[in-house]
């Protein structure tokens, strides 16, 4: 696992004037959306809106153009999080419009590297759990669509997390 400190790619980025991130995970209903907007909640909080251009997508192709899961957008939205997303699939230029692509887990990071067009944009990639520093165990950020309430909170749990400490980490 890399340590906040040790991954290049954030550190490359910290203090630029425009950084784009990308959320990916599987369908793009549950945890990618929800990183999406937990992390515009982050740079709402910190007035550092126009700093950012945050989005999310999937890596598979069974959404496209819905909304996050509803069991996702209940959860989040008791925090505070309205998540208005349409889920989309990555595709190649992805690598070339955003800074920084997020995976939520090992098998997400192996679909991008697929995708990346070429071993420069493979550096893009970084795992959203190396930014958690929560509830440890997990080195993914674990996929609730199959869990009840308590893994939708526990997701939402570690991207809080998470986005802070990226959020600090670019700063």
């Amino acid at each position: 696992m890399t340590t906040l400190n040790e991954n290049q790619t954030v550190k490359a980025l910290k203090g630029k004037d425009k950084i784009k991130i990308l959320f990916v995970c599987l369908g793009n209903i549950c945890r990618s959306p929800a990183a999406e907007g937990v992390m515009k909640a982050v740079v709402e909080e910190n007035n550092d809106s126009a700093r950012f251009e945050i989005d999310s997508a999937g890596t598979g192709n069974y959404h496209i153009g819905d909304l996050p899961d509803r069991r996702m957008r209940v959860h989040a939205q008791r925090r505070g999080y309205n998540l208005t997303h349409r889920c989309r699939q990555v595709t190649p230029s992805d690598f070339e419009d955003f800074d920084i692509i997020v995976a939520m887990d090992e098998s997400n990071r192996r679909n991008l590297q697929r995708i990346a067009p070429t071993i420069e944009d493979e550096k893009k990639i970084i795992m959203m759990a190396d930014f958690a520093d929560i509830a440890t165990r997990y080195d993914h950020i674990p996929d609730p669509y199959y869990e009840g309430a308590e893994g939708f909170e526990l997701v939402l749990d570690l991207l809080e997390s998470a986005c802070q400490n990226l959020y600090t980490s670019l700063k």
